[in-house]
């Protein structure tokens, strides 16, 4: 396809976690769609598990990056898809070391832009090279205002260290900042992340800020029908154009796999619990084996797509002694990836207990699939706030104030407390969704918030 006078080539380099690949590949389509070229920088193992995400290769061209040699990372691996979470320093350690890579890639692809997240020298080798940066936020815009806004820095005195009580309380101006308890256990994860190291020997939220404030424009996976005051006051905290993509709404391109279709089609509509802690989050064997028996406990049918638990070779060494007998057909754990905006979509499908990564909620938001939400990482605890005490189309599954542990009988309680028609609670929060998945459902809605971000994309470019 002939390139458009107005149309725009953009690299784009987010971080190697498929959580990042996702969005920013979404993204990248509905670019490509508008007629934009993308050069998409990415491990080389990992482009042949995304090609399939690619619905414009005329437009979209993968650049295979070489991931160096760091001490500690096994041999081979490229993504936070491939080692613990304890090593994933050593992953940005790595793409740190891909700067002289990037150099000469960008210098002979000549890009309008790079779109990045984590790397923090990109903004200023891109201005180097007269090329313009796009710190691109995939996570929540509750997060980020909540964890990285420059008010979170200015509230400290010089030479004092953050407290619990400070992470406690909001930031100077944070909206809403009544919905947003943030409970013992969060607070505590909350001063790991903020003191640490995150590659290359730099605190994670040095490289954050960085990001954040040396590039030329923030771009973020948020539309104003959910996140609407947050985006306006990170626009007033960084003080430089935030160019909004909308929720990147799923857009199947394949079909339900048949061994799904007809494991579904077995059960009435809207009776199935799905549940799925993403591509990379791994439970603690203790939580998975509540979790598992939470599901078995709810009476429902059910359909877990988990990884093992950390420590343990396979789910099937996990799940407690006598589980499989007991659930039977009405039950299934399985290990590995599934179709999950496919599965969502299912009629069967009535109740979505997730870890509320932005992706997973938002294809929850966008089906008749009742919500239920056990945080897991930081910011899937600040973006469960906000769906369900804030909007209220969500249920939270209860953790123990010290060590945020859960228990069977709590996430029963929720799945039952959404799923049930006679609890009166449950009946407003799927009222709620309801009129959320409507407003979310609008067909002009997101080509709106993309013309938009292309606008603003080729005004940056403008002289003057």
């Amino acid at each position: 396809m002939a390139k458009a006078p107005s149309s725009l080539h953009i690299a784009m380099y987010p971080w190697f976690a498929f959580g990042h690949f996702t969005p920013f590949l979404q993204l990248s389509n509905k670019l490509a769609q508008k007629g934009h070229t993308i050069s998409f920088f990415i491990p080389t193992k990992s482009q042949t598990k995304v090609e399939h995400l690619n619905h414009f290769p005329d437009l979209i061209t993968f650049v295979p990056i070489t991931v160096p040699h760091v001490d500690g990372l096994p041999s081979g691996a490229e993504s936070t898809h491939d080692v613990h979470r304890s090593l994933f320093p050593l992953i940005m350690t790595a793409m740190d070391r891909t700067e002289p890579q990037v150099e000469l890639l960008l210098r002979h692809l000549k890009p309008d832009f790079i779109f990045f997240d984590f790397l923090h020298w990109i903004p200023n080798l891109a201005r180097r090279l007269g090329i313009k940066s796009l710190a691109y936020i995939t996570g929540g815009a509750v997060f980020v205002s909540y964890v990285l806004s420059p008010a979170r820095e200015r509230q400290l005195d010089v030479g004092r260290q953050l407290s619990v009580a400070d992470v406690m309380r909001p930031p100077l101006g944070c909206p809403d900042s009544s919905s947003f308890e943030i409970h013992l256990h969060e607070a505590r994860g909350f001063l790991r992340f903020w003191s640490m190291k995150f590659g290359s020997d730099i605190l994670f939220r040095h490289r954050l800020i960085t990001c954040l404030s040396e590039c030329d424009a923030l771009g973020i996976r948020a539309c104003r029908e959910i996140d609407g005051p947050f985006l306006d006051y990170l626009e007033t905290q960084f003080r430089k154009p935030l160019l909004i993509s909308g929720p990147l709404l799923p857009n199947p391109s394949t079909t339900l796999d048949e061994k799904w279709v007809n494991w579904l089609g077995g059960f009435n509509r809207g009776s199935v619990v799905y549940c799925a802690f993403g591509s990379e989050a791994t439970l603690r064997e203790d939580q998975f084996k509540e979790l598992v028996l939470g599901l078995e406990l709810s009476g429902l049918p059910f359909l877990a797509a988990l990884r093992p638990p950390s420590g343990v070779e396979s789910i099937e060494k996990a799940l407690p002694d006598g589980f499989r007998e007991r659930v039977g057909g009405r039950g299934v754990v399985h290990e590995g990836w599934v179709q999950q905006p496919q599965i969502l979509e299912h009629p069967s499908v009535g109740c979505f207990v997730t870890h509320c990564g932005c992706g997973s909620l938002t294809e929850g938001l966008v089906n008749q699939c009742g919500l239920v939400m056990i945080p897991h990482f930081l910011d899937q605890s600040y973006n469960a706030r906000l769906i369900g005490n804030s909007l209220k189309v969500g249920i939270e599954v209860e953790k123990d104030e010290e060590d945020g542990l859960f228990t069977k009988e709590s996430v029963c309680e929720a799945i039952r407390t959404v799923t049930e028609e006679d609890n009166e609670f449950g009946r407003e929060v799927r009222a709620n969704h309801a009129k959320l998945r409507r407003l979310l459902g609008r067909k002009e809605m997101e080509s709106s918030y993309i013309d938009d971000f292309s606008q603003k994309l080729q005004s940056l470019i403008l002289p003057g």
